[in-house]
């Protein structure tokens, strides 16, 4: 049965607004919610960027819904912290949290001024960081000196009940190397042949757990006012990986996409004002294989979506599965 989940954009809005909206969120009858672990947003326009692990402790507390959160250990945040934080909302909220690991973007990364690793070192140190998050998670203590550097850590209070650990990925080589540890995985809303690729290798190689999408969508009660909001927040979704993954300011993501046409940002973004095809398109996503899908409204202000959704989406889509 597919869960709807609703996505909490902290690049898009204030902390408090994100977190009113995720509770009307629960109260409109989402299932679940997620967010995303950022320094920066994507964009300046977006303009925010609160830290997840704070507001994912009020989120808990003040709703009855499951939360995830994508993150990257590594960098900036060391992982034994990162451990330390998901045991914390595991132990506090027991079954209602999972993180998604992922190599992180070096828009968010760079801070540290660390150098930005390539790829394969990237690569390398999330897996180190996996296991070194799952052997603190299991109370052990820790040394490690390789691409990550731990001494003699040990988590004091850790949950009677793991939280998951997800693999975030949007490539099939990527999921495919994720299936060895990850307890599940989540990606991004692509063409339907991606899609299918990311899942396949996942599977194929083994992978476990359910399947996430983010989906990225834009409503709106005019269709060119939902093309205009499209394109105003969520511009940067012309850049691919890898100079995705590369760029290191909101302002550099302006610059790169300031060309961009609303049309070519529609190619990235569903958008449309007919909830009727909202509803088809998610159906359609949740029917190759998908057992979460994790809607992101990319406006800031996320109120006439979220009473239009529960009103007319949400009832047809939990029909239907």
């Amino acid at each position: 049965m597919t869960v709807i989940g609703f996505h909490a954009s902290h690049e898009q809005s204030p902390p408090s607004e994100l977190l009113a909206a995720v509770q009307r969120a629960e109260q409109v009858g989402f299932d679940a919610a997620m967010c995303s672990d950022h320094f920066a947003p994507w964009s300046e326009r977006q303009g925010h960027s609160g830290y997840s692990w704070s507001w994912l402790g009020a989120a808990l507390a003040t709703t009855r819904l499951p939360f995830g959160v994508v993150t990257a250990p590594g960098q900036r945040a060391h992982p034994a912290i990162v451990a330390q934080a998901i045991a914390t909302l595991g132990e506090l909220f027991p079954g209602r949290f999972w993180a998604a690991l992922g190599s992180g973007e070096n828009v968010n990364e760079h801070i540290t001024g660390e150098p930005w690793p390539d790829q394969a070192t990237r690569n390398a140190r999330l897996r180190e960081s996996v296991d070194v998050i799952r052997q603190l998670l299991a109370g052990e203590q820790v040394d490690v000196s390789r691409h990550v550097r731990v001494h003699e850590a040990r988590l004091w209070s850790v949950p009677d009940a793991t939280p998951r650990l997800v693999a975030a990925a949007i490539g099939p080589e990527t999921a495919r190397r994720a299936a060895e540890w990850a307890d599940g995985l989540i990606t991004a809303a692509r063409d339907a042949e991606s899609l299918r690729q990311v899942i396949d290798a996942y599977r194929g190689a083994g992978g476990r757990g359910p399947i996430a999408l983010q989906v990225h969508l834009s409503w709106a009660p005019d269709h060119d006012e939902a093309l205009l909001l499209a394109h105003d927040q969520w511009r940067h979704a012309v850049i691919a990986p890898p100079e995705l993954w590369d760029i290191d300011h909101p302002a550099e993501f302006d610059r790169r996409c300031d060309d961009a046409t609303p049309e070519e940002i529609a190619e990235h973004v569903f958008v449309s004002s007919d909830p009727d095809a909202h509803i088809e398109h998610l159906l359609a996503l949740a029917d190759l294989g998908f057992d979460e899908l994790y809607l992101h409204h990319v406006g800031q202000v996320q109120e006439g979506f979220l009473t239009v959704f529960g009103r007319e989406v949400l009832p047809e889509l939990k029909a239907a599965r």
